[in-house]
């Protein structure tokens, strides 16, 4: 990658909410990661680049199979009990890490904090998203392979359950 693509990255996170972004191209991998400085709150960038020593395959999730009434649009007012998660940004929803893999997650299942719950993909780059908070699922609110947009609710959980 040319110093000038990364040079266009750097301005991409210096413009934006983002804290870090990673892309990978030709065997090439760069590492954007927006930093504090210490005591006076001003933003410094740190940009690392390095050959990785073996290429991961891409992971490309499937359709899982998601039944229609786990599936809603958006959350009504009986909903208010439970938390939500939201995507972080725009993208692609996948509700599983593979083509062949089961979902992260179902309706019923228990998860704690920092447990993957599920995939979304922005600009080639496969963000998996971790729930907040510990408890059960109530809701999945969208479908697999669904766009999905900064701030939409992926999942409704009961922090009772």
């Amino acid at each position: 990658m040319d110093e000038k693509a990364i040079k266009k990255l750097i301005r991409l996170v210096e413009e934006s909410d983002i804290d870090q972004l990673e892309v990978s191209r030709w065997g090439k991998k760069i590492k954007i990661t927006r930093r504090l400085a210490k005591g006076n709150g001003s933003a410094a960038d740190t940009v690392m680049v390095h050959a990785p020593q073996q290429q991961a395959p891409a992971v490309q999730p499937a359709p899982a199979q998601t039944s229609p009434q786990t599936v809603e649009s958006k959350p009504s007012d009986a909903d208010k009990k439970y938390v939500e998660i939201k995507s972080p940004m725009v993208g692609t929803f996948y509700a599983a890490p593979a083509p062949d893999a089961p979902p992260y997650i179902k309706v019923g299942d228990k998860v704690s904090v920092g447990q993957v719950v599920c995939i979304v993909e922005a600009m080639k780059l496969m963000n998996e998203i971790e729930s907040e908070v510990s408890g059960s699922i109530a809701k999945i609110m969208v479908e697999n392979a669904q766009p999905v947009e900064f701030g939409q609710v992926l999942f409704l959980i009961d922090p009772t359950g």
